[in-house]
């Protein structure tokens, strides 16, 4: 079982409350909620924001503002897939 280090904490415990608030789900599989926070903790630590780690951050501000966990694609992805696309929020 992974270790998560104070900002992966924070991360989690964020993903945790979306849900709550949300009505979605971490998805059950601890791995990939491990990997998609880790993901998301090193996009806060690289570029100070938690950019999805399964987009590519641009450079464009305007356009990376999208990718930013919860990113704009993530309820259509829900929707049509059951999990947003890091697999981090499911149905």
């Amino acid at each position: 079982m992974a270790q998560f280090d104070d900002i992966e904490s924070e991360i989690y415990a964020w993903a945790k409350k979306n849900t709550e608030e949300t009505g979605n789900k971490l998805n059950p599989d601890y791995d990939i909620v491990a990997m998609a926070i880790k993901g998301l903790a090193n996009n806060k630590k690289k570029y100070g924001e938690q950019y999805c780690s399964c987009r590519e951050v641009s450079g464009n501000n305007e356009q990376d503002r999208k990718i930013i966990c919860p990113c704009v694609h993530r309820s259509r992805e829900l929707e049509q897939r059951g999990a947003c696309k890091c697999a981090l929020f499911v149905k």
